[in-house]
C-alpha cells in the first residue's frame, strides 16, 4: 500500500492516463509554467523578508 491505501500501480496508471490525455508537451509546459510560477513567488517573498529586516533595523536606530 503506498499513500492512503493507493498501490504505486494505481498511481502509475493514473499518470499514464493524464499523459495520454493531455500530451507531452503541454504537461512539459505546465511543469515549466509552475516552475518558473514558484521561482517568482520564492523571489517575492525573499525580497519582502529583506525589505522587513531593513525596515526594522532602520527604526532601531
Amino acid at each position: 500500500m503506498g499513500i492512503s491505501g493507493i498501490s504505486i500501480w494505481q498511481i502509475l496508471i493514473i499518470l499514464l492516463v493524464v499523459v495520454v490525455l493531455f500530451g507531452g508537451k503541454k504537461i512539459r509546459n505546465l511543469g515549466s509554467d509552475l516552475g518558473e510560477g514558484l521561482k517568482g513567488f520564492k523571489k517575492a517573498i525573499k525580497d519582502e523578508d529583506a525589505d522587513t529586516t531593513s525596515k526594522s533595523e532602520s527604526e532601531d536606530k
